[in-house]
């Protein structure tokens, strides 16, 4: 019987199921992005009120990176967990279980009394956000045509820009209402529950999925570091935690960095704010394009250079960024370029699941792809810690150190055997 994947060539031939599956798996990386950053927009002010004390108190710095350490564990867990569900349950049923984790305890936050209570939140809701994207990477991977498969990951990797730009655009008009208290953000988060009615009822199982059910019982967890696939879990792990981590420490200290800028630390708490969403809007934005021009590159060249290309630029703009002083204007410019290069994200999602078999494919993309979030974790936890309030920048000159092996360890992953060819 003929590949359904290989078929469809144009929009018009592509199957009702492979549509679902697609606007499936989009929603709940959309809704990823919003929930993943609401606690980003918030955290100084909001850890500052548990804390009932200033934003400029060492500990609001502390405590934030801790929270956000126990996210990116609770991450990588949820890749591994959700993952293993996945490969047991289906793709549909295992997404809709995913999505309730991460609504419901995003919700729950709002109800946060203190700083541990937050991060316990935090860390469950991390759960169904990792488990998301293995179980939606890997929903489109055994339904939609492989020659589409960059594209896809860059339309993916879109969905969570635009769920952050969501969030930005949220958390900005709740800021305009009378009496406003940064909690509040976190009920937005539970909008994605209502998703799951749909994706329950509309979105079948997948072929490939369905029809190794039976034959063999599905290999355990350690079975990733057996002879054939100890080499192919190895590097994607390795790369993923160096890539990561580098990643992370931008993303969350970013804020950081740019809040205690010369031209802001003086000013209110409201210009503050809307400095930061500004910053993190020219990094979204910026990813947006970079998630195609990733793509293309994927298309062009195959994914292993494409990676190694779009780390070795982030390596080189992340280092000019931190290491000289510029203007408030020039720092939104070199954001933006910075987030030109995290359009390289959106190509795992594509290239991790078609190393592994179909019945190991969640249970090992979600691993190595999520293992990076301990590292991740450890980091944030580490820059906080160490960090002085007003040297941000020497921790994301740190961190962008990171990106120069990631750029040399991208180009040692194995080629899938259906890998699109690349010219």
């Amino acid at each position: 019987m003929s590949d359904p994947r290989a078929e469809a060539r144009n929009w018009g031939e592509l199957s009702t199921q492979q549509k679902k599956s697609g606007l499936a798996a989009w929603l709940g990386w959309f809704f990823d992005g919003l929930d993943l950053h609401l606690y980003t927009l918030v955290a100084a002010v909001f850890v500052a009120e548990l804390l009932r004390t200033g934003e400029a108190d060492p500990a609001v710095a502390r405590y934030g990176s801790i929270i956000q350490a126990a996210f990116l564990l609770g991450w990588a867990f949820g890749g591994a967990f959700f993952g293993l569900i996945g490969d047991r349950l289906g793709r549909s049923r295992t997404l809709v279980l995913t999505i309730l984790t991460y609504a419901l305890f995003t919700g729950l936050s709002f109800f946060a009394q203190n700083w541990w209570q937050l991060m316990i939140f935090r860390f469950l809701a991390a759960l169904g956000i990792g488990g998301e994207w293995a179980v939606g990477a890997s929903l489109l991977a055994e339904t939609w045509p492989r020659r589409w498969r960059p594209w896809i990951a860059a339309v993916l990797q879109c969905a969570v820009n635009f769920g952050i730009l969501a969030a930005i655009a949220a958390v900005t008009w709740l800021q305009l209402w009378p009496g406003y208290e940064p909690r509040w953000v976190f009920l937005i988060g539970v909008l994605p529950a209502f998703v799951t009615l749909w994706i329950r009822k509309e979105v079948p199982e997948t072929a490939e999925w369905q029809a190794e059910q039976g034959r063999q019982a599905t290999p355990p967890l350690s079975d990733l570091f057996a002879p054939g696939l100890r080499r192919t879990t190895v590097i994607a792990s390795t790369l993923c935690a160096i890539a990561l981590t580098g990643h992370w420490c931008f993303m969350f200290w970013q804020q950081a960095f740019i809040r205690a800028h010369p031209d802001v630390v003086a000013a209110s708490a409201a210009v503050k704010a809307a400095v930061t969403a500004k910053a993190l809007f020219c990094v979204i934005a910026a990813s947006v394009v970079g998630n195609f021009a990733s793509g293309w590159a994927a298309q062009r060249f195959g994914y292993r250079h494409a990676l190694a290309a779009f780390f070795a630029a982030y390596f080189v703009l992340m280092t000019v960024t931190f290491a000289f002083p510029w203007s408030l204007g020039q720092t939104y410019g070199l954001y933006a370029a910075i987030g030109f290069c995290q359009g390289v994200f959106g190509l795992f999602t594509m290239a991790l699941p078609p190393l592994f078999p179909t019945l190991q494919r969640t249970t090992g993309a979600g691993f190595s792809y999520n293992i990076g979030r301990v590292f991740a974790a450890a980091g944030t936890v580490f820059f906080g810690i160490f960090a002085k309030p007003s040297d941000f920048g020497a921790v994301l000159l740190a961190a962008a150190l990171l990106f120069a092996p990631a750029a040399v360890l991208a180009l040692r992953l194995p080629v899938a055997e259906d890998e699109p060819t690349p010219g």
